[in-house]
């Protein structure tokens, strides 16, 4: 088992390490657009989930799914190889709905601020 520091320190490099092979190294076309979002390991090293998202949304999530269980293998071989463990976590990819919401969320509050703002000089308040 290892600390909470050092499995952060690991899900952080492979989070490094997944999002530059996605840009340079995979060519899947399913998976082009994604981001990783996140990724956690657990402490006795056997998973690292890996949260992504993409500018397509969620109606691309299962095929987005599809193509990193496809590429799964080729991924944990290339990740074992550029970060030194004695045992490389299986890999578990999970979509990431919060870039979603986080939009849905800012679109609500920018029509409220719209909606709260005086539309012409006769809806300002009188200065006394």
């Amino acid at each position: 088992m290892v600390s909470k520091n050092r499995a952060q320190r690991i899900a952080d490099r492979i989070h490094e390490e997944i999002s530059e092979m996605l840009i340079f190294d995979i060519q899947d076309p399913r998976l082009s657009g994604v981001s990783v979002t996140d990724v956690t390991v657990d402490r006795e090293l056997a998973y690292a989930d890996i949260y992504v998202s993409s500018l397509q949304g969620s109606e691309s999530a299962e095929n987005i799914l599809t193509g990193f269980k496809r590429a799964s293998g080729y991924l944990r071989s290339e990740l074992a190889r550029r970060i030194d463990l004695r045992t490389f976590p299986r890999l578990r990819f999970h979509w990431d709905p919060s870039p979603e919401h986080a939009e849905k969320i800012e679109n609500l509050l920018d029509s409220l601020s719209q909606e709260n703002q005086p539309t012409s000089e006769d809806d300002l308040p009188e200065n006394e």
